[in-house]
């Protein structure tokens, strides 16, 4: 019958004929690093310590590229830096708030003094007074701001020059004068190193690991293989951000993802060289078996993630593109790492290992198995709960994408112990929440034009102020600066965005004959959130269909991969649910000390380049198991029962360390990657423990034989071989 366990045909022992023959390329690279394991291991040595001693030297230019060409806020900017290059330059508010009132003579001459000192430091290029702009000072004069125009954008700014500027301002803070400070510039001077979130991964990795393997000498090859691929990367990419745009949070999403997926396949890999060792071949044998089976899940799982990332540049988004080839760059350098420092330390410490494996694997082996066939068995007997309840609860884990709103977070969300952030809320009290999000507004076509526009733009709904047009200094423009009376991150201000392009400065333009254009760093937002929403189902469709057509080269089957891009999108639309839930709704944002707002617009399109990649893993690993048992055996039902027997263990530690990992990074005090760790924690954990464990033995059930079809007429079609 189906259910009785079956001896395998093949020895496990190697044949003449098969130790004869000539060895598949993974097993010469097994072979080759064996014979050669020490130059292998100095080789990696030398590259990790190259690039570190190289990157440490030449520094960093990391730079967040948002800039979005044919947008109507890149053409501000571009007409701002071209017709008058201060206005293009950075601002940085400086916030005073005194009790006794802002106009009185004391405060005047100590503000007047404070001013005058900001305005003699390194890359300030001018300083507007409060008492200079009717508008700076609030209804009940307890308020005002001071503007200081940067002379480049904040970003090129060094963060010693705005910390300079910091200091100064608030020297004059006291005897009932606060004073704060607000600004891109001032948040990235603020921001300090990340949290602990990479030590408490690999702690909580290796505590796994060790029970896993008995040993702690097993459990630390992956996390080194992990360290060394991820920390080689971050020295490169951190070269590389000096001829090209890299962001200034890509280090931090490389060394998340290059953790996860190099002791993911890390462990792959010496899994399979304990089984091997487990059913009787010498150290070099089980290598050279375990590189050419786990070594071509690797391979495939690893080019899949990279080609899901690489579509992100699709997308057309400068500093996305930039993080993907970074990214792509950790899992290149993470799966030769698996495929060729492994092999060497499995040589150098092998007899040390074989020892420990066989001491703490058996009696763990046997009972695993056992375990999981009872599992598998009960999950085939009843098919359709197991599919049913699942997608259905999957789905509901879906319905908040329904209401996403993409944006970045602004000062509104740091810590309220940042100056930026009181400076934020001092500001709204003062002048109202649009003040932090003020749109910047571009008229051409000389004074009158801006006047006309000044007028219609005061009498718009959802405008709390606007102020008289400020002209170049050449060309005839002027700008305008527009205060909504809603925050920079509400929807209301989205919509009002959408309102002036469309309805109102055309009609002043028509009457007028002037041009206008709406930008300004809120506009920007908006434009680039817009850009990424319009975008992604270009590139879901990209990366699903590549993903559906490996599947279909490797299985040689049509459901298969329809199957796996159901599951894959249903995982990955739930993860970005809960992220959706947590951060946007703020349902258990107390939890994560994370208050309500936008996701950023950045996290949504790579989660699901990352997840969709790395789902592939399980997907592969647990297919090709039961392939294999299917091609041996032709019987479907068993394959089942055996694919997840003999890979559930291997697949829900690896996937209990990818949780830890990506987990912990809810601990990092920035909010995207607390975004990034939320989702791809979650992602990895109804991956590998619902749909991959229930879910696809479920569904693989009812398939049947079926689950193994090809078209005639797609048999063609070249054969890509991952099971040994």
């Amino acid at each position: 019958m189906a259910e009785q366990p079956r001896v395998e045909s093949r020895s496990p022992h190697p044949s003449v004929d098969e130790s004869s023959r000539q060895g598949s390329v993974f097993e010469r690279l097994a072979d080759w690093s064996a014979r050669h394991r020490w130059s292998a291991l100095v080789l990696w040595v030398v590259v990790l310590v190259s690039a570190t001693v190289a990157a440490q030297a030449a520094g960093s230019a990391y730079q967040n590229d948002v800039s979005l060409p044919g947008t109507e806020s890149q053409q501000v900017t571009d007409r701002l830096a071209a017709e008058s290059p201060v206005q293009a330059g950075g601002t940085i508010s400086v916030v005073l708030q005194d009790p006794g009132g802002i106009g009185s003579a004391d405060t005047r001459a100590r503000v007047g003094r404070m001013l005058a000192a900001v305005r003699e430091l390194p890359h300030v290029a001018d300083v507007t007074s409060p008492y200079a702009e009717r508008y700076a000072v609030s209804a009940d004069g307890t308020i005002a701001y001071a503007t200081v125009l940067l002379d480049a954008p904040s970003p090129d700014v060094p963060v010693e020059a705005v910390r300079a500027i910091i200091d100064t301002a608030q020297q004059a803070g006291d005897g009932g004068l606060r004073v704060e400070l607000a600004g891109d510039a001032v948040r990235d001077a603020e921001d300090g190193g990340g949290g602990a979130a990479e030590g408490v991964g690999l702690l909580a990795a290796l505590v796994i690991l060790v029970l896993m393997f008995g040993s702690v000498l097993a459990a630390s090859l992956p996390i080194v293989i992990a360290v060394f691929a991820v920390g080689a990367t971050v020295g490169l990419v951190a070269l590389a951000s000096h001829v090209a745009v890299v962001a200034d949070f890509t280090t931090p999403v490389m060394i998340l993802v290059g953790l996860g997926v190099g002791i993911d396949y890390a462990l792959l890999v010496f899994s399979r060289f304990r089984t091997e060792l487990l059913r009787g071949l010498d150290r070099h044998q089980a290598t050279k078996r375990a590189l050419d089976a786990a070594g071509r899940t690797v391979f495939f799982a690893g080019c899949t993630v990279i080609i899901a990332l690489m579509g992100l540049t699709v997308l057309g988004l400068g500093a996305l593109q930039g993080v993907a080839v970074a990214v792509g760059l950790t899992v290149l350098v993470t799966m030769l790492a698996s495929l060729t420092l492994l092999p060497a330390l499995l040589t150098i410490f092998g007899s040390r290992l074989e020892r420990a494996v066989r001491r703490h694997a058996a009696r763990a082996r046997s009972a695993e198995g056992v375990r999981w066939r009872r599992w598998s068995t009960a999950v085939q007997r009843r098919p359709w709960p197991a599919i049913v309840v699942p997608v259905v609860a999957l789905a509901a884990l879906c319905v908040p994408l329904l209401d996403l709103h993409l944006g970045f977070a602004d000062a509104g969300n740091d810590q309220e112990t940042k100056t930026s952030r009181q400076a934020y809320d001092l500001l709204a009290k003062g002048f109202g929440p649009g003040v932090n999000g003020p749109l910047l507004v571009l008229a051409e076509g000389g004074r009158p034009a801006a006047q006309a526009a000044q007028r219609a733009l005061t009498g718009t709904d959802g405008v709390a102020e606007v102020t008289p047009p400020m002209p170049a200094k050449r060309s005839g423009v002027s700008t305008l600066l527009v205060f909504p009376d809603s925050k920079p991150q509400d929807t209301a201000t989205v919509d009002l965005v959408d309102r002036l392009r469309a309805d109102v400065l055309p009609g002043v333009a028509e009457e007028t004959g002037g041009t206008f254009l709406v930008g300004g760093a809120t506009a920007a937002v908006v434009d680039f959130s817009t850009a990424v929403k319009d975008r992604l189902a270009l590139f879901a469709g990209v990366v699903v269909g590549l993903s559906a057509l490996l599947l279909m080269l490797v299985f040689r089957s049509v459901l298969i991969p329809l199957k796996a891009a159901v599951l894959n999108l249903l995982s990955v639309g739930a993860s970005l649910g809960v992220v959706t839930l947590v951060f946007q709704k703020g349902v258990a944002g107390e939890l994560f000390g994370v208050e309500p707002g936008p996701v950023e617009a950045f996290v949504p399109v790579m989660i699901f380049a990352i997840v969709f990649g790395l789902s592939m893993d399980y997907e592969v690993f647990l297919l090709s198991r039961m392939h294999e048992e299917w091609e041996r055996t032709g019987d479907a039902s068993f394959a089942v029962t055996e694919g997840l027997a003999t890979t559930a263990r291997v697949v829900t530690a690896a996937a209990a360390i990818m949780i830890v990992v990506f987990g912990a990074f809810l601990l990092d005090p920035g909010r995207m990657l607390k975004e990034f760790g939320l989702g791809l924690a979650v992602a990895v954990l109804l991956d590998a423990v619902v749909i991959r464990c229930l879910v696809l033995p479920a569904v693989m059930q009812v398939f049947g034989a079926r689950a193994w079809w090809l078209p005639s007429r797609l048999r063609r079609l070249p054969r890509v071989v991952i099971e040994r």
